[in-house]
């Protein structure tokens, strides 16, 4: 009987990212959940902040579409890299059309 391959967290977060569609955002959470950890969004933050720079981590945004307080060079260059993507901010830093850009991977 073959064994099963062993997909860890980070393996999973990665592959899900590559898929994340250019006008898309996606959350923490959402990551932790159809990666199969529901309850590991920190974690998630955690592989983020360490992943490869090709993915784009500067889609990822809390569960109420705020931009991430610990990105890389700060909100305002993750403001600017999505704006570049066509996603817009509020004043508050938070994703303008939340729920339309929302993109919760198929499983």
């Amino acid at each position: 009987m073959s064994e099963l391959p062993v997909v860890s967290l980070r393996d999973r977060v990665y592959e899900l990212m590559s898929q994340l569609p250019a006008d898309k955002v996606t959350t923490y959470g959402d990551l932790a959940a159809f990666a199969g950890h529901p309850y590991a969004a920190r974690r998630v933050g955690e592989i983020a902040h360490s992943g490869p720079d090709e993915l784009p981590w500067h889609r990822l945004v809390n569960a109420r579409g705020g931009l991430a307080v610990g990105f890389p060079g700060g909100q305002d260059v993750q403001r600017q890299l999505l704006e570049q993507d066509g996603i817009w901010c509020d004043k508050d830093w938070r994703i303008v059309d939340f729920e339309e850009r929302r993109w919760r991977p198929r499983t």
